[in-house]
């Protein structure tokens, strides 16, 4: 049988009648290194935090490390090598409880987790791929993502609360083809997302999510011209979001939102919105 690994015993308690041990709050950001990640960084950074972030590149991590202290030398900012599945294909929950013992042993107390990093599941067609490529998924964005959930909860529950906030999508109520695995575990992230801020309310940790639709990426500048005219671009108000956008979403509710939890914010340009999107005809704005 399954045997989890409760860190509940070591959980430090930073907070007493005297906050001095912290100079600034502390986000911690999954998937930081490129894209939406990024943005959501520099959002904290610029309004004081320190920051810790995870990625899956030793290389990649330590890149953006230094290019985040250089633009915010203000901040206390580490980052962290984190996979989230082990080479079986199972949730690499030893690891999280590494990621939060050093922060643990450093003084550092999360006050707000955000779950950036996905499996995006891309191309997986039902009658080629293999179950475990589903299951990869479901692991990574429901899984892991709790295991993470888990551990920050357990440190926010001592130390007076705190926000949990998932970077989640659009798809979990609009399907795009080939997608299956991705839109499933979006559907079942919101769940989760909604039992989490129920269970965790009266510790006063407060549970959100950001739902994007399509989001300017690396993708997109890489194949300008497929982007430009695939449906999802052709939003009701005429443009899609970047990372800041997202940003912007995250920092409302990790900074505004006091009476807000178990609740979506969807950031996709109204396409949720519409049946179908209108495609303007050549020569049409």
């Amino acid at each position: 049988g399954y045997q989890g690994r409760n860190c509940a015993p070591n959980v430090v308690k930073f907070i007493s009648g005297d906050n001095s041990i912290m100079k600034n709050k502390t986000v911690l950001v999954t998937g930081a290194c490129i894209n939406t990640g990024v943005a959501i960084v520099e959002k904290f950074a610029s309004e004081g935090y320190d920051v810790v972030f995870t990625g899956r590149s030793k290389a990649k991590v330590e890149e953006a490390e230094q290019a985040y202290r250089d633009k915010f030398p203000g901040a206390d900012i580490s980052g962290y090598e984190l996979e989230s599945l082990k080479a079986d294909g199972c949730v690499d929950e030893e690891s999280v409880c590494q990621l939060f013992d050093d922060l643990d042993k450093k003084g550092v107390f999360i006050q707000c987790l955000v779950l950036n990093a996905a499996d995006q599941g891309l191309g997986q067609e039902i009658f080629v791929s293999f179950l475990t490529d589903f299951i990869k998924v479901i692991n990574t964005n429901v899984v892991w993502n709790f295991a993470l959930a888990q551990q920050a909860a357990l440190r926010m529950k001592q130390n007076g609360g705190g926000s949990i906030i998932f970077i989640n999508s659009n798809t979990a109520y609009r399907a795009i083809p080939n997608r299956i695995a991705y839109s499933a575990s979006k559907g079942g992230q919101l769940g989760m997302m909604r039992a989490l801020a129920l269970d965790l309310g009266k510790y006063n940790i407060r549970v959100n999510a950001v739902l994007p639709g399509m989001i300017r990426t690396d993708r997109w500048q890489k194949n300008p011209e497929w982007y430009k005219t695939v449906p999802s671009a052709f939003t009701p108000i005429g443009d899609v979001a970047d990372g800041a956008d997202i940003a912007e979403g995250v920092w409302y509710f990790a900074a505004h939102a006091r009476n807000t939890t178990g609740a979506e914010l969807v950031i996709d340009g109204g396409n949720t919105i519409q049946l179908y999107p209108i495609i303007p005809k050549d020569g049409e704005k």
